[in-house]
């Protein structure tokens, strides 16, 4: 899901290729337990994008825990995981450098609810409003 409608901004398909295989990486990894962290094994994540500097040594992971958002204490166990997940994501991916992880809230969800509930709350308003047209004229 491009988190934004789908324009890259400038993206080479370098950075897209290079974002989405450490999107599977790091999808590979959290599911199967790799990460040996309590917090992290009992946490159902869903990573929905990751976006690379155009020098690739940064990637901003954006992702969101199963009932929304992203606990403290599920950032905290992705950052002290976070040297073991740079060094697998670089390893399985023939990277030169380990990029950075930032993991970040993913509020694309968030706000497609909030979008749609004010696109519902709007059609019950002018369904409930009272019908004040006789007709054609």
């Amino acid at each position: 899901m491009r988190r934004d409608h789908g324009h890259t901004h400038g993206e080479s398909q370098r950075q897209l290729r290079v974002g989405e295989q450490i999107r599977h990486t790091l999808a590979e990894l959290l599911t199967r337990g790799a990460v040996h962290d309590p917090i992290l094994s009992a946490a159902s994540l869903t990573i929905s994008e990751v976006r690379m500097t155009r020098d690739l040594r940064r990637a901003d992971v954006f992702l969101i825990e199963l009932g929304g958002g992203l606990r403290p204490e599920t950032r905290a166990a992705l950052e002290r995981a976070s040297p073991f997940l740079r060094g697998e994501v670089a390893r399985r991916g023939h990277l030169k450098y380990a990029p950075e992880l930032a993991f970040r809230l993913d509020d694309t969800f968030d706000e497609a609810a909030h979008i749609e509930d004010l696109i519902s709350r709007e059609r019950a308003a002018i369904g409930a409003a009272p019908e004040n047209d006789d007709g054609p004229r």
